[in-house]
Formats: C-alpha cells, sequence, structure tokens
C-alpha cells in the first residue's frame, strides 16, 4: 500500500459523510476526562439531537490540548474558538453560540504565550484527532512515512536519516538514537526486537500518557519504522497498568492497523511484517531502567542487571534489541516526513528538536507543552506557564524527577537543552518540571525525592538498598530539628557513595535532588541544623527555650 493508496482509503471513507457545519471537539485525555468531560460530550450531543441539528454538526472526542489547568476544554470549528473550565450544563449555551459571538465567560484566550510561543512535533495530532479512528491519523499523513520507508527506502537510509536528524533518546540518558539503531541493525542473531519504554513514573510526569492516550498510532508507526530499520519483527509497548485509558486505546489502534495490514504480516503488501503486543508493568520504577524493563517482560522479577553487554546486542531472551521510550518514537514519522535536515534545524547544535515537557507545580498554567530545545526556563515558566500563581516568588524548578536537580533563580535564563542542564546539577529526563515557590522548603523537597527513590530502590545491590534509606534518615532528622553538622557531612558523603557505586540508573541519580539542594540552597541546611528553623515554615521544628 503506497502513501498515496493510504490517502485515497481515507477519502472513500470521508466522501461517504459530508463535512459537518461545525465540528465541536471535546478533550478526552486523561486529565479534562477527571474533570468530567464525557458528561459534557454526552450532553453536547444530547443537545444537537434535540435541536435536530445532529446530521451538520459533529461532536468529537480528540486528545489531549495542553492547558491541563483549564479542563475540560472544548474548541469549535471553524470559528476558532476554546472553551474553558467548561461543564455539561454548559452544552445548550455553546449549541446555541454556533456561528456567533462566542460565550464570554467561557473563552480560552488562545493568542497567549502558551499557544503561540510552542512548537508542535511530537504533539501536532494531539487535540485534533481522534485517538480511537485510525482514520483522522491518516487523513493527518499518518503511516505515509511507513509506506515511504517500505516503498522507496533501504534499512540503512532510515537510519542515516535519524542519524542526520540529530534525535537523542527522551528517555532521559539522551544517547543518540541514530547510533542505538545502527549499533541494533549491525548486531548478529537470528531474532531481534524492539521495545517502546512507557514505564512514565516520574512524579509530576505525564507526557508518554498523555501522547499514548491522544495520538496512539503515531508510537505504533514509529516502532514499526525502526523495525524495518533494524531488522526486528516483534515488539513491545510496556505499558504501566495504571495507564488504563493509554492501553485501551493502544489496543484499539493496534487492532485497527491490523485490520489495513498496517501491523502484522506482509506490511502494505511487502515482505516486511511486524507484530505488536503491550506488557503491562506493576507500577515498579525501576523498570524503566531498560535491563530491568526486560527482565520484567521475560516474566521475572524487575531487576536491573550490569552492562556490558547492553540490551543492543544481549537484550530479550538473550537477543539484540532496540529500546527507545515513547516520546523518541513519536518523533520517528515527522523525521521521515520531513527529512533529518528539517528536524536538525531546530533547537540548538547538541541538542536537536522540540521537547514535550508536563508543567505542573506552582504555576498558573499547568499541563503538556512542547517547546524547541534551547528555549529558556524564564520563557517556559513565566511566559507559557503564566507565572507563579498568588502573587507569590518563584524558588527553583526541578527537572528530571527523582533523578534531576532543583535549579534556582539564578539559571532562569539559561537555555533548556541536555548540556545547559548537566552543568547546573540536573537532566533532562523524561520531560517533568515541577515549579516550586517561596512557601517551598528544598530540604523537605530533597526528602520527598529520596523517600521515593529508597520506597522504588529493587534492592539488588547494598549502595542503593541502603545508602538511600541512611541518606534519608538524615534528611528527615534535620527536617525535625535532630540532626548535627557531622550528620550533614555523612549525607554528602553518602551522596557520593551511591552515586559512584550503584549498579543503575536508579541509584546512580538518586543524590541529585540532595546533591543540587545542598549547591543552591545549603542556608536552608544549616538553618534547620544550627537555628531549628524551617525558612520555609514547612518542617515541624522544635520549639526552643525563649520563643
Amino acid at each position: 500500500m503506497t502513501p498515496e493508496e493510504l490517502k485515497r482509503l481515507v477519502s472513500q471513507g470521508e466522501a461517504e459523510r459530508p463535512e459537518p457545519k461545525h465540528r465541536i471537539c471535546v478533550c478526552v485525555a486523561a486529565a479534562c476526562l477527571s474533570s468530567n468531560s464525557d458528561q459534557v460530550k454526552q450532553a453536547l450531543e444530547n443537545e444537537l439531537a434535540a435541536r435536530g441539528i445532529a446530521p451538520e454538526c459533529e461532536v468529537k472526542g480528540v486528545g489531549c490540548m495542553g492547558l491541563c489547568s483549564a479542563g475540560p476544554l472544548v474548541a469549535v470549528e471553524p470559528d476558532g474558538v476554546t472553551y474553558q473550565h467548561v461543564t455539561s450544563t454548559d452544552a445548550a449555551e455553546i449549541v446555541e453560540h454556533l456561528g456567533q459571538q462566542p460565550i464570554e465567560r467561557l473563552t480560552c484566550p488562545t493568542e497567549t504565550p502558551f499557544f503561540t510561543k510552542q512548537y508542535k512535533i511530537v504533539l501536532e495530532n494531539s487535540g485534533i484527532i481522534d485517538p480511537e479512528k485510525i482514520e483522522d491519523y491518516i487523513a493527518r499523513d499518518g503511516y505515509t512515512a511507513l509506506a515511504r520507508v517500505l516503498e522507496d527506502m533501504s534499512p540503512q537510509e532510515v537510519i542515516d536519516e535519524i542519524t542526520r536528524s540529530g534525535l537523542r533518546g527522551r528517555g532521559g540518558a539522551g544517547y543518540p538514537t541514530g547510533l542505538k539503531w545502527s549499533t541494533v541493525a549491525k548486531a548478529g542473531g537470528t531474532r531481534k526486537f524492539v521495545i517502546c519504554n512507557a514505564d512514565e513514573g516520574d512524579p509530576g510526569a505525564f507526557m508518554d500518557r498523555s501522547v499514548l492516550e491522544s495520538d496512539p498510532h503515531r508510537v505504533l508507526e514509529g516502532m514499526a519504522i525502526a523495525a524495518y530499520a533494524v531488522g526486528a519483527s516483534q515488539g513491545y509497548l510496556y505499558v504501566r497498568a495504571e495507564y488504563p485509558l493509554a492501553v485501551k486505546r493502544l489496543r484499539t489502534a493496534i487492532r485497527q492497523a491490523e485490520r489495513l495490514g498496517l501491523l502484522g504480516n506482509n506490511i502494505c503488501g511487502t515482505t516486511f511484517s511486524f507484530h505488536v503486543d503491550i506488557r503491562l508493568g506493576a507500577g515498579a520504577f525501576v523498570c524503566g531502567e531498560e535491563t530491568a524493563l526486560i527482565a520484567s517482560i521475560e516474566g521475572k522479577r524487575g531487576q536491573p542487571r550490569p552492562r556490558p553487554p547492553y540490551p543492543a546486542e544481549y537484550g530479550l531472551w538473550g537477543y539484540p534489541t532496540l529500546i527507545n521510550n515513547v516520546e523518541t518514537f513519536a518523533n520517528v514519522a515527522p523525521i521521515i516526513r520531513n527529512g533529518g535536515d528539517w528536524y536538525a534545524s531546530i533547537g540548538t547544535e547538541k541538542s536537536k528538536g522540540t521537547k514535550v515537557f508536563a508543567l505542573a507545580g506552582a504555576v498558573k498554567n499547568t499541563g503538556l507543552i512542547e517547546v524547541p530545545m534551547g528555549i529558556t526556563l524564564r520563557e517556559i515558566i513565566f511566559d507559557i506557564g503564566g507565572g507563579i500563581p498568588g502573587g507569590r516568588k518563584f524558588k527553583a524548578v526541578q527537572t528530571g524527577g527523582p533523578s534531576g536537580g532543583c535549579i534556582p533563580e539564578q539559571y532562569m535564563d539559561m537555555p533548556v537543552d541536555y548540556e545547559s542542564l548537566a552543568v547546573v546539577g540536573s537532566i533532562m529526563g523524561s520531560g517533568g518540571m515541577i515549579v516550586m515557590d517561596e512557601t517551598s522548603c528544598m530540604v523537605d523537597v530533597a526528602k520527598f525525592f529520596m523517600d521515593f527513590c529508597m520506597t522504588e530502590s529493587c534492592g539488588k545491590c547494598v549502595p542503593c538498598r541502603v545508602g538511600t534509606a541512611q541518606m534519608y534518615g538524615i534528611l528527615q532528622r534535620i527536617t525535625s530539628g535532630e540532626a548535627t553538622m557531622s550528620e550533614l557531612a555523612l549525607l554528602e558523603e553518602l551522596c557520593d557513595m551511591v552515586k559512584y557505586t550503584s549498579l543503575c540508573g536508579l541509584g546512580q541519580t538518586a543524590p541529585n535532588p540532595v546533591l543540587s539542594t545542598l549547591q543552591y540552597f545549603r542556608d536552608e541546611y544549616i538553618a534547620h541544623i544550627v537555628e531549628k528553623r524551617c525558612p520555609a515554615g514547612v518542617c515541624q521544628m522544635p520549639v526552643r527555650e525563649g520563643h
């Protein structure tokens, strides 16, 4: 099946139903569903039916529109208006105003920096297509990249295009994607596998979940192209069981793609076959580490193993295995469609393309954003994010989840890319970005992340199993006013030991929140220890005599 035949398939289906006079798009991603957007959608459908205008107006469920803090969101086309905080009781009024002056009290301003400063590649279809209809995806050039690859490109040409793009792994490490694909392609063996790591476990992170819920076919197409490039015939999507909506839509997408011959045997009438299965994770954070993830798929306990050998040479059941995360695969089809040079023209010299972030915490506009690499933290937090609510002062932003660090105000104008974040003691991570204001105690923040790492440690290696527990104990004593300065010195020694002797990335990066807060907010640690005082007023300290 050529790209033209794909389009013809869709156009035939579209011809059978006339273009509606109005299309009302309702966000049905998890964030808006939690605010009852499904009831809003049903109320709008009922209202159109009651007025007898359902045939000329379509109510359509779409993926995440980004501004989660304003949900449920409803967009009306061709009016070009977006409504925020919509409830089912607003349905009649919305239908009444179709083609007329927008409802002022519900209108969401779309000319604000939140929308205008974004650059959408991964999220180009989110909020536009129905994630449960493959026809919608194909109508937006979906699967044309796969068809082109199978028709016109050799596996090496595909790898060359990905290499030329400069795409780096979006799971956190930033390893060059083209180099990883090339390593797997060159590996010997009778079988090869492709795995999509969708085990998103960072607190406050929801990037991968939103992509899977809003545009599942994009990830499947990326996996299929990767499989063709490296010579694999079987793929696995390793998804958190806590993401039931994403799992449901992925299963639907796989069935639809198989029905049209875009997955399964002899894809697009060629000799290339690729099957995709879903494996559910049981909520273990350590299974985001690739060797622990492989063990989990194999039915073993999810524990990491020493590397080398790396999965690219010895992976799933001992065969060469390519592992990329959701966002990495979501970039593949646009790169093939538009060319590696196009993608390389976006971003910075060493960090190409865009990055999806889950913006959360003490910021007005929380939600999902996609920005070009190299944008500054100030632009993200104060322009796109709208600044700190309640007139409070910005204090720090935490990137990279439990593996990342807390960045203070003095670095607000630094570019957001892999290299710059590493210089200030943080990492890109998978894309979580938590903003903190003056009401946050940085020692308490470090304790929270250490508690998380201690709990999620698989226990296989002593430095992580024991070290994180010891570090958490010291942080607990500091926040309760019981620690001494010698314990602070011991905490720093433990950070060094855990960082350099742990088996996998969980333990190796667990000290990062402690190290970064010690670097930039040491005065808060001193205040807790010496003055028995929490500057932010968060920690319960003992009452001192005379106070």
